[in-house]
């Protein structure tokens, strides 16, 4: 077929490129979404186990770093030392989850929006220059 074909072939041509061309970009939409969704899975994981090594460090930790302090200072003064070193740690894992968390969400498919503005650039540049002609 010639480019420069009947009106009649070519819009049907381009019908044929444009719902190819949306297939493409809700596969590639579908792929990134799924990447997004395994990340906020990682990051809720990790905040999950930040809760958890909270729970176990504040009993292990105050037990026994508590009673070697208690040694040395008051043993009120020793649990809240360890009490505040434990927390702080939760607390560092609780932003190192929450900052995984905050990469993937909003689930947005940026890469397939981006290549789906590309391609309508392209088809309004084509247009225009068989305009032109």
């Amino acid at each position: 077929m010639r480019p420069d074909g009947p009106a009649g072939d070519l819009v049907g041509r381009l019908g044929e490129q444009v719902s190819a061309l949306v297939r493409e970009e809700l596969a590639l939409a579908r792929t990134e979404m799924v990447e997004k969704g395994k990340r906020a899975g990682t990051g809720a994981g990790m905040l999950g186990g930040a809760g958890v090594l909270a729970l176990y460090g504040v009993s292990t930790l105050l037990l026994t770093v508590g009673a070697l302090l208690a040694l040395v200072w008051p043993a009120w003064l020793a649990a809240l030392v360890v009490v505040v070193v434990v927390f702080a740690v939760a607390g560092v894992a609780a932003i190192l989850g929450r900052r995984q968390v905050r990469e993937a969400v909003p689930p947005v498919p940026e890469a397939a929006m981006a290549s789906t503005g590309r391609d309508v650039d392209a088809v309004r540049s084509a247009v225009g220059e068989g305009r032109r002609r």
